[in-house]
């Protein structure tokens, strides 16, 4: 079983910035996709970004477009979120995200890490 430790949350001003980072161990060979979900209270787990371990191919959800970006360093096992431009709407637990191919549904994806909790607010 891979695990992933999200970290790097925290309170930000509207139009602020932050990165997220995601630390992987275990058998991360059996997996070719991470990806970042968020979760606001009463809503459901929402997808955000997505890269692959090789390749680095990218998806992002259009409320990412433009404002996060995501990246990984394969030697340190690592995948991260850069937000930029934050909104009060971004506000939400970010989890981290482990599965075999880039896709949307939070079902797809078979390993999860604990959530970091990001809040955007003046």
């Amino acid at each position: 079983q891979v695990q992933l430790v999200e970290s790097g949350g925290g309170l930000v001003q509207p139009g602020g910035s932050l990165r997220l980072s995601c630390a992987a161990s275990g058998p991360i060979e059996r997996t070719s996709a991470m990806a970042w979900f968020r979760q606001s209270p009463g809503k459901e787990r929402a997808f955000v970004a997505a890269i692959r371990w090789i390749g680095g191919r990218t998806g992002y959800a259009d409320s990412a477009k433009g404002r996060f970006t995501i990246s990984k360093d394969n030697a340190k096992k690592m995948v991260y979120l850069e937000m930029s431009s934050l909104k009060p709407e971004d506000t939400a637990v970010y989890y981290c995200a482990s599965g075999p191919y880039i896709r949307t549904n939070a079902d797809d994806y078979g390993s999860w890490g604990q959530g970091t909790q990001v809040a955007v607010s003046s």
